[in-house]
């Protein structure tokens, strides 16, 4: 609805990166983000949202490698290194929308007139520099109320 209403395409990209990285945060294990990714698109296929979304699909995919590359526990170990997690999400974003815009766009009026595939992908950008800094926020704030994350919480034995 906000796509159709705005032309914008960055609201999926602002839900999707900041649940990434609450996920990311809350699960810590390689695989889950993609899972995520997977099941927010038989989510919007369910829905009757459009096929661009496999775009998110592989952006998804995209976070977590470089997610594990660099360590889940690691990048959530202090705050600095928590806060780059935003150039995770804005690199993913940017796969998202080069992806949507190369494979599910082309010749498409839409994505002329923001710049070609390059413009489409820094649009997506925006969304995820915006959900960046909203999953930042929730996981630091989590974080300082002392929430136990998936693997540390006392219902494992």
């Amino acid at each position: 609805m906000f796509f159709r209403g705005t032309g914008m395409p960055f609201l999926c990209d602002l839900i999707g990166f900041a649940v990434l990285i609450i996920g990311a945060w809350w699960i810590r294990k390689p695989g889950a983000l993609t899972i995520v990714g997977l099941i927010a698109t038989a989510i919007n296929f369910a829905l009757g949202g459009g096929v661009q979304f496999l775009g998110f699909t592989v952006a998804a995919a995209f976070f977590d490698l470089v997610v594990a590359g660099i360590g889940y526990k690691r990048v959530f170990k202090k705050t600095s290194y928590t806060t780059s997690m935003m150039l995770v999400a804005i690199a993913s974003a940017a796969v998202a929308g080069a992806i949507i815009g190369a494979v599910f766009m082309t010749g498409a009026p839409l994505l002329a007139q923001w710049g070609g595939v390059a413009g489409w992908a820094g649009l997506h950008m925006i969304g995820g520099a915006i959900g960046g800094f909203i999953g930042i926020t929730l996981v630091l704030a989590l974080k300082k109320r002392k929430v136990a994350v998936y693997n540390e919480s006392s219902n494992q034995h």
